[in-house]
């Protein structure tokens, strides 16, 4: 059966789906398998809008426009359920749930990604509410195929991570009922000791959520679908598309505008990046493979009988961080940002003291200079907020951009084996392998600068004229600085 003859008719319910994986999903399900019967979204009310007014916001964005011109009619297909994912039931009311009734397909994407968050939302969110779905997939006759999206991440202490379960790091259940039962800070504090091999609260409640999966194998025709670090697309639905700050993009941008000009870390390090569209399309294929192939354990020994599939880059086509920064700062000169405050300049460094004293003079007080400026006109002190932003960020990301893990991903490049010579424009993804890194960061830029900044996505002469000005003004301070610094010296020691 092909692909898009397997997903003709079916109805597809997900959760997360105004997430960056789950809003990349819903506009290729749009775009390429049209035919499908009913997709049903999981969307909780926010900011004084309805779900449905969130979903028409979604779908009336650009990143759905491509689908619109080339299949309208399958956006009259696409339906809000109203609910949330770190309420009992997800919050789902009984009117929705018999609209979920003949359900083919999940795909539960849902998940709290925030690295700082506390450990009671997390478990909320990704362990309970796993939980929650799993027991609505109970009373769905016609499923064929339960996907969890977790993360390669999962379980951090092992430098090399199998397509497999690992044991579990604490019990699930307990660890439900401690949520439920203690305040914010008790749990905070407790997560210390209880998830010492996690490094965030993620990880670890993604980790619990998978042993959930395992529980309910017998009773679900289930699947766990591991990505690593996703990164902006290749080329669908546009290349370079990205919706948020987060990861190593959120890097590039503030060094691109000149409040982040230095990092600590394995330059040499290789960290596992994803392209979200390679992410989808493997994804649409691993709901085709449970459904349509399901695995014989007499064939391959599954422990526990659950097929993992790792969404990994696996050092394929791979990229230091410190070729990535180079790469990318070059990039950058080439087309830089319109918001451009400062030269994109700076690296990464393995001596901590050095990149503190960095961070100090060329980060720290820049900013409170400029907000200082800032001060004295109708705008905001901006820069301090950024810079706490970036230290935020860069912390949360430290380990897995600095960290090697060699993440086996056999059964998911077995994917592409199922998909057929017409159908691999649309839904095969090993001709991403090759994809060229120039090629790539320079669709990524303009990406951030079209769909973060709000910006042209080639600079404008007004840009590139800002920046020689600011290469002259930058080396006019750093010789000026030189010079009185020399002259200091000179006063006080020799003379």
């Amino acid at each position: 059966m092909s692909i898009v003859n397997f997903y003709k008719n079916q109805e597809i319910f997900i959760t997360g789906g105004s997430g960056y994986i789950g809003k990349a999903l819903i506009e290729k399900l749009l775009r390429c398998v049209p035919n499908f019967g009913k997709i049903f979204i999981l969307i909780r009310s926010k900011k004084g809008k309805t779900p449905h007014e969130r979903l028409e916001e979604l779908l009336n964005s650009y990143l759905f426009r491509r689908a619109r011109e080339e299949h309208p009619e399958s956006f009259t297909r696409i339906f809000p359920i109203e609910g949330d994912c770190t309420e009992l039931g997800l919050g789902i009311s009984a009117e929705n749930l018999k609209k979920l009734e003949n359900v083919n397909l999940i795909f539960h994407v849902a998940a709290c990604v925030r690295f700082d968050d506390n450990f009671k939302n997390s478990v909320f969110m990704n362990t309970r509410g796993t939980h929650e779905m799993v027991k609505i997939a109970e009373h769905m006759p016609k499923l064929k195929a339960f996907i969890h999206v977790s993360t390669t991440y999962a379980h951090p202490d092992q430098r090399t991570v199998e397509e497999r379960l690992y044991p579990p790091y604490a019990d699930w259940r307990t660890t439900i009922k401690l949520a439920e039962t203690y305040d914010d800070e008790t749990l905070d504090v407790l997560f210390r000791k209880y998830g010492e091999n996690h490094p965030n609260t993620y990880t670890f409640t993604k980790s619990l959520a998978e042993q959930i999966i395992r529980e309910y194998r017998t009773k679900l025709p289930v699947g766990i679908f591991r990505p690593s670090i996703v990164i902006s697309s290749i080329e669908e639905p546009y290349p370079g598309w990205v919706d948020n700050f987060n990861g190593p993009i959120g890097m590039l941008v503030a060094c691109g505008v000149g409040i982040m000009r230095t990092n600590n870390g394995n330059p040499d390090c290789i960290p596992d990046f994803i392209p979200v569209d390679f992410c989808v399309r493997a994804l649409l294929l691993t709901a085709y493979k449970i459904a349509t192939q399901p695995a014989k354990e007499e064939a391959e020994k599954l422990i526990d009988g659950v097929e993992v599939f790792h969404c990994s880059n696996s050092k394929m086509n791979a990229i230091s961080t410190g070729e990535l920064i180079e790469m990318g700062k070059k990039v950058i000169l080439d087309n830089p940002f319109e918001k451009c405050i400062w030269v994109p300049q700076g690296g990464i460094t393995r001596c901590d003291v050095w990149h503190y004293i960095r961070v100090f003079f060329f980060q720290i007080l820049p900013a409170l200079f400029f907000d200082f400026l800032l001060s004295f006109t109708k705008y905001p002190p901006l820069l301090m907020k950024l810079q706490r932003r970036i230290f935020c960020t860069k912390n949360s990301l430290e380990l897995f951009i600095n960290t090697e893990w060699n993440f086996i991903n056999t059964r998911l490049l077995a994917l592409e084996d199922l998909v057929g010579d017409d159908e691999r424009p649309t839904f095969g993804f090993m001709h991403y392998i090759d994809m060229n890194k120039k090629t790539f960061l320079e669709n990524g830029i303009k990406g951030a600068k079209q769909f973060l900044l709000k910006e042209p996505p080639v600079a404008s002469p007004q840009a590139h004229l800002r920046l020689r000005i600011y290469v002259v003004l930058d080396y006019i301070v750093k010789y000026s600085i030189l010079y009185y610094m020399l002259r200091y010296i000179y006063r006080t020691v020799i003379v």
